[in-house]
């Protein structure tokens, strides 16, 4: 007989196990399967670097993911998780030696702007108002399936007509516009652009302020935490919820084939030609290309949404390091020496310069280094008196890098470090090199090395993620949904592509409702592709 389930989930990445979550909270029989040896994807950790050192092998700080209304619904402290922080958040050293610094403290935020303009202390703080005013709903409205009507509605009420319009400028602005309307020093409109910097954008294209503005101020609101322990640990409690609720996982099993008959999504098959049946849904926690062209197989789907595939764009390639250090950085600025998250490498012209090399596809010669101080964060990560440390910076999107390639940019990034932290390479006792190829050896969902699931441009988001549609989990095949960092809001530790999926397979099971429901989905697919 074949197996069978209620749902199946492709992919024990974070967002697949909150997808699993919330269809075994409705009484769903689940069954994940991941490619891997281990669950988790990119929210992993270990020793990789030297005895007694934790690395978080990919991400590592969650102020997204500790402000998700989707992973504080899931009650993952009743599983274990804990949180902690670093003295500060960020710091953003520039290269003449001065740090702009954000600390949890809103008064000690602004005294370290206001060094760098007077008045700029009270203008943070007049953002940070701003920010306040509609966090809650921006959260819900980021969190939740496109159009996010609830949210929308809720910032509507707060703003009104003609601050709901000022919010819509916020959401499309450069940020070095948002840094310049803002500030009128160096050091908010750095902290503003270093953020929107986490992604592929540029100072300079439309909607990286707003990802600038978000990460900032949610580091004044809640921080940017970590897991005690290490990344695995989020992890590991969703496992453990999972569980708990009756959910399965296997490992190495790779799906190569979503099955389906007369439109419907029916099970999925394996590597080596086992079958599984899903009664309800399959959920796909794997990047839209590998969903849509490698597993349903272009023959199934509108030939309109393959022509749109082909100008689907990743983000770009990513190099990681990891550090074990026998001591504390040896900052020459001490003020960086608390954070937990160093930004360095570059001031706004800087990383305008830098996003300009990776647009044609060229190396940085001076890297912009994003930069994790894990044992300040959070102790346990190293022995007392050493630090674990990782910094990455982004590449161009190539599929193949060469290892002389990636070798020698590790030394432009440890020469950023040594010229900010004199003595650096001399504390170096481990070290670990995660190229775009290890990255996505360890996680096959960071093509690559890209991890964000596709670029943050404002032309591949919302209703355009991750092709011209809906913005939401449904596919064109009935009862199969995307539930990776491909979908809407995209990439980001906060489990709001998995959760969207869940809802969507939720409600095309409703027995009353469910039938209603797919009929609009379709209509609204076959207007988007025919």
């Amino acid at each position: 007989m074949i197996p069978t389930a209620d749902a199946v989930v492709i992919g024990a990445g974070h967002n697949g196990l909150v997808a699993a979550n919330l269809l075994a909270d409705a009484g769903w029989d689940v069954l994940v399967l991941e490619a891997t040896e281990a669950p988790g994807g990119a929210v992993r950790s270990a020793q990789v670097t030297a005895p007694g050192y934790l690395s978080d092998l990919y991400s590592s700080f969650y102020p997204l993911g500790y402000a998700s209304p989707v992973l504080r619904g899931l009650d993952l402290d009743r599983h274990g998780l804990r949180w902690t922080h670093a003295p500060d958040v960020l710091a953003h050293l520039l290269p003449d030696g001065r740090a702009a610094v954000i600390n949890r403290d809103l008064a000690t935020t602004a005294a370290s702007l206001e060094q760098f303009a007077p008045g700029d202390g009270e203008r943070w703080e007049h953002a940070y108002a701003d920010w306040a005013e509609v966090a809650g709903p921006m959260l819900d409205t980021i969190t939740t399936p496109f159009p996010p009507v609830r949210g929308g509605l809720g910032l509507l009420r707060r703003l009104r007509v003609g601050g709901a319009l000022r919010l819509a400028r916020r959401l499309v602005v450069p940020v070095r516009k948002l840094g310049d309307e803002l500030f009128d020093g160096e050091g908010g409109p750095a902290l503003l652009a270093g953020c929107a910097l986490h992604t592929d954008l540029s100072p300079e294209e439309a909607g990286s302020g707003v990802y600038g503005w978000l990460l900032a101020m949610l580091g004044q609101q809640v921080g940017w935490p970590v897991p005690v322990g290490g990344a695995q640990r989020i992890t590991d409690t969703l496992v453990a919820r999972l569980v708990q609720r009756g959910g399965r996982i296997d490992y190495n099993a790779r799906v190569d084939r979503v099955l389906t008959a007369r439109g419907r999504a029916m099970g999925v098959r394996t590597v080596g030609g086992a079958t599984w049946r899903a009664r309800r849904a399959v959920l796909a926690d794997v990047p839209a290309p590998a969903l849509f062209l490698d597993l349903v197989g272009a023959a199934a789907l509108p030939p309109r949404l393959v022509e749109d595939l082909a100008h689907f764009k990743w983000d770009g390639s990513t190099l990681k390091v990891d550090w074990a250090l026998s001591a504390p950085v040896p900052w020459k600025n001490r003020a960086v020496a608390g954070a937990g998250t160093v930004h360095l490498g570059a001031d706004l012209n800087g990383l305008t310069t830098y996003a300009a090399e990776l647009a044609r596809g060229e190396l940085p010669r001076d890297p912009f280094l994003l930069v994790g101080q894990m044992s300040v964060a959070d102790p346990s990560h190293s022995p007392p008196g050493t630090e674990s440390l990782w910094s990455y910076t982004h590449l161009p999107f190539r599929p193949n890098w060469r290892a002389e390639d990636v070798a020698a940019h590790v030394t432009r990034m440890e020469d950023v470090l040594e010229e900010a932290a004199p003595g650096f390479r001399a504390l170096i006792v481990g070290r670990h090199v995660a190229g775009p190829a290890d990255l996505e050896a360890g996680d096959p969902s960071l093509v690559g090395g890209a991890l964000g699931g596709g670029t943050a441009a404002a032309y591949q988001q919302l209703f355009l993620r991750p092709i011209p549609g809906l913005g939401r989990a449904d596919t064109p095949v009935d009862r199969l949904f995307l539930a990776s960092s491909s979908a809407h809001p995209g990439g980001g530790v906060h489990g709001a592509p998995g959760a969207n999926a869940a809802r969507a397979a939720l409600a095309r099971d409703r027995a009353l409702t469910g039938p209603l429901y797919a009929g609009v989905i379709d209509a609204a697919h076959r207007a988007v592709y025919r």
